[in-house]
């Protein structure tokens, strides 16, 4: 629930009668939480809740299926990654892992409830392929559709006894070896494209699932009703396209020497299959490590979530600009639906005001030069040093002045740059949240449309609430952080099965079956959020002239001790709450110099500029290429 402010305010007045000390007393506070200059110290205990359904423990055993996971996690902003920097945001997560294998009562209502939902369907092309091979262990001779939201609410609320899902928890499935079983796949439909009418997942095989989770309580399509954190996996389905699991007979596919790590389907896990029984309790512990936990529960942001501003906003203005050259098409008008765009974005960051306004721009000849040289791979700026992926940020950096145009209105634009193409001209991408190529702050969010992007069932709606969510930090579902190991990784190689993650109700997902964020997304983003306004307060506290704000000094700190409480019991939106009002606390002190932490910030962006020089970070954009996992039938 909101973290009201009738009930901020008396706290408020309770620190201040508590913390004030005696007329005149001009000695520094003694504080437990605010570190003027320092960092957040945010603390959680998070219970990770892993059920076994179908499953005995003679074969996934639990010693080798813990000896892959971490005990903890620390998020750092990616994006510092790509210039040699990691900023850790000041969370540490410990893990408290409950492990439930389920009894055969249990097993029974749930596959009962699996076969009564369970539709009778033809064959998808990835079920197909994975009977055409040579090594497979068996054939495939009929399949049925599993609607994965009501599989999502019924293990949600008809969990086995002592398993709280409003705590993360992931259900492990196996139907296979049960003589009711049956080939299935899950799927999720009737949430077509905005702009479009496109419906993923009717229209696309590659889009049947094995996994699901993640719909937050009030999800306009599916919701839940109360807050759940559930995501099952079953590799009982399928076998699907996102993480290629239906291939057994290749196991480098990509030809480049190092095998793509993948999950096979469960009866493959025998002496003659692709892998031994053996290996099945260390890749689920794989997937619970490097998929639930790193990518879904407890990930790290793509970009700092306090945005590039002087403060942290209260308001701010999706400021979406389109460059129209499609001949005849006002690509604006047609291919975008705003109110969408306001209302996902507003649920995601809830205690900011956001608005929204449009124009269009100029598709001249300077802009149109970038543009193809990009696609070219040719820089229109060749004297600026930087790659020619950048012509489109150098472009619009240059024309800045044009595409702003709420200062002083709102707290913070997001500069939302379209283009719109002819026939054969071509995309770079569906789209993709720019940095400024020297420090990794972000800067501008581009999204791209043309007839082939249409005719691939997008508009431009999804592709720009997509993009603004890492434009405030959210990642990918698919790619993401492991703190133990300090690696960044994607869906590649031994880390192939983290596709897997983009099977979620998550809009930063690739699969494109819903446009929300997810109960995770919203998680994650609160407990950023506190970090940095907690950061942000400490900042602002190191300028406090000397002897002056003690009392607003020591209610700050009483509200960040509250907002530590709530972050360490799970309550993410009072924490966050309780963090943004110790900001402003101190923000409110008279003298102290917001000016000049701005330009602290400001000078250590320059010194990065001046030691790191210009990079090009771009591993992984929102592609439609071919080879994309989105682009398949």
């Amino acid at each position: 629930m909101r973290w009201r402010r009738s009930i901020i305010a008396p706290l408020v007045a309770a620190l201040v009668a508590a913390s004030a000390g005696p007329a005149g007393a001009a000695a520094a506070p003694k504080l437990g939480y605010l570190d003027p200059g320092g960092q957040p110290r945010l603390v959680e205990k998070v219970p990770v809740n892993v059920v076994f359904v179908g499953y005995e423990p003679e074969q996934v055993a639990k010693q080798p299926f813990l000896a892959e996971l971490a005990t903890g996690y620390e998020p750092v902003v990616r994006s510092r990654l790509w210039y040699g920097e990691t900023e850790k945001l000041g969370i540490t997560y410990k893990y408290d892992y409950k492990l439930t294998y389920t009894d055969k009562s249990y097993e029974n209502g749930f596959f009962t409830q699996l076969k009564k939902i369970a539709e009778p369907a033809p064959l998808t092309t990835y079920q197909q392929a994975y009977n055409d091979q040579e090594n497979n262990v068996l054939d495939i001779a009929d399949n049925h559709t599993i609607d994965a939201p009501s599989v999502e609410k019924w293990l949600a609320f008809h969990p086995p006894a002592g398993v709280d899902t409003r705590r993360n928890t992931v259900f492990f499935i196996n139907w296979y070896g049960r003589a009711d079983f049956q080939h299935h796949v899950y799927t999720k439909t009737g949430e077509p494209d905005p702009d479009t009418g496109y419906d993923f997942g009717v229209n696309r095989d590659s889009r049947k699932l094995i996994a699901w989770g993640g719909t937050t309580a009030d999800d306009e399509e599916t919701g839940l009703g109360s807050t759940r954190r559930v995501w099952f996996h079953d590799l009982s389905a399928g076998p699907e396209s996102w993480t290629s699991n239906y291939d057994v007979d290749n196991r480098d596919l990509d030809g480049d020497g190092v095998e793509d790590y993948r999950m096979p389907p469960t009866w493959e896990y025998t002496a003659d299959g692709y892998r031994p029984l053996s290996a099945l309790a260390g890749d689920l512990g794989k997937i619970t490590r490097y998929v639930a936990l790193n990518l879904l529960f407890t990930t790290s942001p793509i970009y700092p979530v306090e945005l590039p501003a002087d403060t942290p906003p209260k308001s701010i203005n999706l400021d979406d600009n389109t460059y129209e050259g499609w001949p005849g098409v006002d690509a604006s008008a047609e291919y975008t639906t705003p109110a969408l765009l306001v209302q996902e974005l507003s649920e995601l960051r809830w205690r900011n005001r956001l608005d929204y306004d449009t124009q269009d721009l100029e598709y001249g000849a300077k802009a149109e030069e970038c543009y193809v040289g990009l696609l070219a791979d040719e820089s229109c700026y060749p004297e600026s040093g930087y790659p020619a992926f950048a012509n489109l940020y150098l472009y619009n950096r240059e024309h800045i002045d044009a595409i702003l145009d709420d200062e002083g209105r709102v707290d913070y634009e997001v500069p939302m740059i379209n283009y719109a193409v002819g026939a054969g001209v071509g995309v770079p991408a569906l789209g993709f949240a720019d940095d400024d190529y020297v420090s990794g702050d972000q800067t501008y969010v581009f999204s791209f449309i043309s007839p082939e992007v249409v005719a691939s069932g997008y508009g431009l709606t999804t592709t720009q609430i997509h993009e603004v969510g890492h434009h405030l930090g959210l990642s990918h579902p698919h790619d993401g952080y492991d703190s133990a190991t300090g690696v960044d990784y994607s869906p590649a190689n031994e880390f192939l099965f983290a596709g897997a993650g983009d099977e979620n109700n998550s809009m930063m997902s690739y699969i494109d079956l819903n446009w929300d964020f997810s109960q995770f997304d919203r998680d994650n983003s609160d407990r950023f959020l506190t970090a940095a306004y907690w950061e942000a307060a400490n900042r602002l506290a190191a300028t406090v002239p000397a002897g002056k704000g003690r009392t607003a000094l020591l209610t700050a700190d009483g509200l960040l001790g509250l907002s530590a409480t709530a972050f360490a019991k799970h309550d993410y939106r009072s924490a966050y709450a309780l963090a943004e009002k110790a900001y402003d606390t101190v923000s409110a002190i008279p003298g102290v110099d917001r000016a000049g932490v701005a330009a602290t910030a400001k000078a250590e962006a320059d010194a990065a500029r001046r030691t790191t020089g210009v990079h090009d970070p771009h591993e992984f954009i929102d592609t439609l290429s071919p080879d994309s996992p989105r682009s398949q039938p």
